[in-house]
């Protein structure tokens, strides 16, 4: 049996949670409240959850403080986030207090109790977007180099230079003329965002 407690201060879907809860089998919905205040204050000590399904925006406390208290008052019970926010900084903020799920509140009924089931078996039940979130920011995209924009011919005539050629002799190593060179270079100076040979050259040993 699954012993759930329920936050959420819309009347509506704190009611619709409890009514799909308590025609499922294996669950047991004994604490429902609108606030993270009035949920502690009905939490009698002979009353044990196993699960807490928490709003954020909530009056008066918010739901991810919330995750603290109820952490405090039994170590054991575990959190899932259901709320609105889809932002990284109110995901990482929940998770960071100690909540162990985060789904949105589109989330169908079926999905928010297969969750909560794959919680108590040891998962981390997230919403797609969410998950997806929390990967990337784990594995950030890599800034591009910016010689990747750089044509080939442009990447000889910048290898030349670093070597210390000059125009004409760019030229001659590229059987090009010397003003398809100085077009090559002002094409150059404005991908890799330099002014002059100088920068150029310097930005190889940054």
């Amino acid at each position: 049996m699954i012993r759930l407690g329920i936050i959420e201060d819309d009347e509506h879907i704190r009611t619709a949670l409890l009514n799909f809860f308590k025609e499922q089998q294996g669950f047991s919905c004994l604490l429902a409240a609108g606030s993270v205040e009035d949920f502690m204050s009905q939490w009698t000590d002979n009353t044990y959850l196993d699960v807490v399904l928490s709003d954020i925006g909530l009056p008066g406390e918010s739901g991810i403080k919330g995750i603290s208290r109820i952490k405090k008052r039994a170590p054991k019970c575990q959190v899932i986030m259901l709320t609105v926010y889809d932002d990284a900084k109110r995901v990482f903020q929940a998770l960071c207090n100690g909540a162990s799920g985060y789904l949105l509140k589109q989330t169908p009924l079926q999905k928010i109790k297969e969750s909560v089931i794959s919680l108590c078996d040891g998962g981390a039940p997230m919403s797609p977007g969410i998950a997806r979130l929390v990967v990337e920011s784990f594995n950030p995209r890599v800034t591009p180099d910016p010689k990747e924009k750089l044509t080939p011919r442009e990447e000889q005539v910048v290898s030349a230079i670093e070597e210390g050629l000059t125009n004409k002799e760019v030229a001659l190593r590229l059987d090009i003329a010397v003003e398809t060179v100085k077009y090559h270079i002002k094409n150059i100076y404005q991908k890799l965002e330099v002014n002059s040979r100088h920068a150029l050259i310097s930005r190889k040993f940054k």
